[in-house]
């Protein structure tokens, strides 16, 4: 099974989704003697060059397509080349793709609702990169969210380094009615903010809430720990290495979703300061 990853090498190191999602992938294929075929790359011409010399060498049996973008050319290169592929998250253009999709909704809607449960009116979002179709359907969700609740929606967009989060942070933190809450789109970037607010002296979760998309060991172990929306991403891995190997078979591939993601409150969430 092939995977190219169009990000920067040095994200790998200290973002453990694409790990923990790999481990389960592989796990499943191992049963089948097949393995992942990954492949890093700077951008998706770099990954259609890519699926090129795969096809040409016949050195995959699938791939897999992640972080789908608005007007995505790789499905369509897939399907010219003929190559089997599975994509990871809703591919609107065309339903009939083979997929494992995901709700990037309501996730968001409970997030936010926890927070305003709470009793903030002033609650950030620290976003991926704008292009990415989930960070999108997210950025719509929080936006209707704050409309419902009377809130002025505060966006700005990361990258999911921890540099992002630092700087992003600090960015909010020095507006004129700085948030009482921050919402971020990955564990990095909450870390690096959280470490951001502890150097300027703003107390989390006194002055200051947090919460994460995805969780990880480095959450749990930060002081305070990292409150969340957690999904399973192992068995997120193994749903698509399921379907990659039905897709393998030329059987109809079982409908499957990402598992479901739910908050898990930890020591950055409470009410806001009076």
């Amino acid at each position: 099974m092939g995977l190219v990853l169009a990000r920067p090498a040095r994200l790998l190191g200290v973002e453990p989704f694409f790990m923990e999602f790999i481990a389960g992938i592989e796990e499943t294929l191992a049963g089948r003697g097949l393995s992942v075929l990954l492949h890093v790359v700077p951008s998706h011409d770099a990954e259609i060059a890519t699926y090129g010399r795969w096809a040409t060498h016949g050195l995959v049996d699938a791939v897999v397509v992640v972080n789908l973008a608005e007007g995505d050319r790789r499905p369509g290169v897939l399907r010219d080349l003929r190559l089997p592929y599975l994509v990871v998250g809703t591919w609107a253009a065309d339903p009939e793709t083979p997929a494992v999709p995901t709700d990037d909704v309501g996730p968001v809607r409970e997030a936010f609702g926890r927070l305003t449960g709470l009793g903030h009116r002033r609650i950030a979002r620290v976003t991926g990169p704008g292009a990415l179709l989930h960070t999108r359907a997210r950025t719509r969700a929080y936006v209707a969210s704050c409309r419902a609740a009377g809130i002025e929606p505060v966006l700005v967009e990361g990258d999911y380094s921890a540099e992002a989060g630092a700087v992003l942070t600090a960015q909010l933190l020095s507006r004129p009615g700085r948030p009482t809450a921050i919402m971020y789109d990955n564990d990095v970037m909450a870390l690096a903010g959280l470490g951001l607010a502890k150097d300027l002296g703003v107390s989390v979760p006194d002055q200051l809430s947090l919460i994460a998309w995805d969780d990880s060991a480095m959450c749990q172990l930060a002081s305070p720990a990292l409150s969340v929306m957690r999904g399973d991403v192992h068995d997120y891995g193994v749903s698509v290495a399921l379907s990659v190997l039905e897709l393998i078979d030329g059987v109809p591939v079982t409908p499957r979703w990402s598992p479901a993601v739910r908050f898990v409150p930890r020591g950055t969430t409470a009410p806001p300061p009076a």
